[in-house]
């Protein structure tokens, strides 16, 4: 959610709200509209609300998942709701229920809210229903699962609790519920309302990240504290209570090593080693595994599997572990490491997976003669994304000064022997280009704001 800041709205945003952690779009319009105060919202999300359009009344639960604050609630509550109208849909047929509103109380028993929305129906015609924080129902799926029996019914949900995030949410409703993963603001969506040029925007989205309200807010000093309150006040805090969590130094300490080391190789043995030099705390590897898999089931953190490409398998470890938005990763270590080569990276991963494609890290195993023995090599390809059939090797650089980081960057990628499209993409602003060997080379920048740079 973005708010216009003309200096209207600005200072009733400063006096009226400042005081409070959070404000949910559809309390502030109100306030807005009471006070007689201009609202626009600016930001589009047009590639997840044509998910939500394909999935029309396709007979399945949609459960819009993603990380806390990421606006999972505006894009149903706005979005999708406003298109609806637009296509025609009567007021009357869309029934919208925020059951964290004190004012839905009564609604948060089972029976009750399934005798609401029941009462609702009183034609043949379809109704779509809008459930927003569903995880406060108690035995919710159930009454889910009881409304899918109502042939004409549409039903979209969103939760924020660490176990509606949690990623076996699909398996309460029984193979019945399609999961709409959203991530919070690309650079693009970012850039959409961003007053300045794409360099000072890049150093601003990179430092702050891309939540929604982190936008919105006019300082330095607010985003930074807001981002280090939510992550440790709502983000820890869910992975805790979700998994009994007593002790939450170990965590915390783990989710800062991390942080320090995006797009490192990692395994949790490894991990426990640096707990025990860096800290002088023993941590079982075990404990360490279970605690990565809770932080990747709060959508905090995604780990990118290592592919043997000529192999064709999977390797068991290292992983790389990225972080779902840079804005808390900075929070974790309070904005003191900006290693933007790694930093770049975790942009680059975050794009693919906001595009639908399934990423691993590949590798090129290599056998060289050496004198009259053989030695084997393994090369790295950044990422290796996947969308269906379509396959793409990409190489992340920060910088291109010479021929010798061109070869570096270029050898894995002709070691691949097959015909999918290959892609090294640089900090440096230069025009897209294909070489010789087929190899694409194009700007971040070309990458970020060209939602179809990879398809040419």
């Amino acid at each position: 959610m973005l708010f216009q800041k003309n200096s209207t709205v600005e200072f009733f945003w400063n006096e009226k709200i400042d005081d409070f952690q959070e404000v949910r779009y559809n309390i502030f319009e109100e306030m807005c509209l009471m006070k007689g105060i201009e609202f626009n919202m600016e930001i589009k999300r047009d590639y997840y609300l044509n998910k939500l359009i394909e999935a029309r009344n396709d007979g399945l639960i949609k459960v819009v998942t993603g990380i806390r604050r990421c606006g999972k609630s505006y894009l149903l509550n706005r979005l999708f709701y406003n298109h609806l109208i637009e296509s025609g849909v009567a007021e009357d047929h869309i029934v919208r229920i925020a059951l964290d509103d004190t004012d839905n109380e009564e609604l948060l028993v089972s029976k009750n809210l399934s005798k609401y929305i029941k009462d609702m129906i009183v034609d043949t015609e379809v109704y779509y229903v809008i459930l927003d924080e569903i995880q406060l129902v108690e035995n919710f799926e159930s009454i889910l699962n009881g409304l899918l029996r109502i042939s004409n019914i549409d039903i979209y949900v969103t939760g924020s609790n660490s176990r509606f995030l949690s990623s076996d949410i699909i398996t309460e409703f029984r193979g019945r519920g399609e999961e709409i993963r959203i991530y919070p603001l690309s650079f693009f969506e970012f850039m959409s309302v961003y007053k300045g040029d794409k360099l000072d925007g890049w150093v601003e989205y990179i430092t702050y990240g891309g939540l929604p309200l982190v936008v919105s807010m006019n300082s330095d000093e607010r985003k930074m504290n807001y981002l280090k309150e939510q992550q440790r006040n709502v983000y820890i805090n869910d992975v805790l209570e979700r998994n009994d969590i007593k002790n939450d130094t170990e965590l915390v300490n783990l989710v800062e090593i991390i942080s320090s080391s995006i797009g490192s190789l990692s395994n949790p043995k490894k991990l426990s080693d640096t707990f025990k030099s860096t800290a002088g705390i023993n941590v079982d590897p075990k404990t360490i595994s279970s605690y990565l898999k809770y932080l990747e089931e709060a959508f905090l953190i995604e780990k990118a599997e290592r592919y043997d490409i000529k192999g064709k398998k999977y390797m068991s470890t290292p992983y790389k572990y990225y972080f779902c938005d840079l804005g808390l990763r900075n929070s974790f270590i309070n904005f003191r490491q900006h290693e933007e080569t790694h930093i770049m990276e975790n942009v680059i991963y975050l794009e693919l997976r906001r595009r639908g494609y399934h990423v691993d890290v590949g590798v090129v195993e290599l056998k060289e003669r050496k004198e009259q023995d053989y030695t084997y090599k393994q090369l790295e390809v950044d990422f290796v994304a996947n969308k269906g059939n379509n396959k793409i090797y990409i190489q992340s650089a920060f910088s291109m000064p010479n021929e010798e980081k061109l070869n570096q960057e270029e050898r894995p990628l002709l070691k691949i022997n097959d015909s999918f499209k290959k892609i090294i993409i640089v900090k440096d602003y230069i025009k897209r280009t294909r070489n010789e060997n087929g190899i694409i080379m194009m700007s971040i920048f070309d990458f970020l704001l060209d939602l179809r740079s990879l398809e040419y």
